[in-house]
């Protein structure tokens, strides 16, 4: 299982995550560990949230149901960092919710399954 198709196919680290992504909407996380494929979420990682004024987060008040069909975006994040041994996401910029872009550094290179 390496391309998770919805959030069924999710890890519990992932699922907390997807949920954070989308409570954040726009921002970022920084220093976030991977070991053995899996994100480290303890402890938490930094959260810098982007707040502009003058408008409104229409995503701010949905709340997802309990399954979906994961975005590409999302999918492809965690297809990447299942296949990461260890490293860290110094940065992974959230819009909309969902992962844009990310800086991560390797640690010990990538396992190519």
């Amino acid at each position: 299982m390496s391309r998770p198709a919805s959030t069924r196919d999710l890890r519990p680290s992932e699922r907390a995550f997807v949920a954070a992504m989308s409570a954040l909407g726009f921002g970022r996380f920084e220093y976030l560990r991977i070991e053995r494929g899996e994100l480290v979420l303890d402890p938490w990682p930094t959260v810098v949230r982007d707040v502009k004024f003058g408008s409104q987060d229409p995503g701010a008040a949905k709340i997802p149901p309990a399954e979906f069909e994961l975005k590409p975006q999302v999918a492809e994040l965690f297809e990447y960092i299942r296949k990461v041994d260890a490293g860290e996401i110094r940065t992974l910029e959230v819009k909309h919710g969902l992962p844009f872009s990310m800086e991560i550094e390797m640690a010990g290179g990538r396992r190519h399954a």
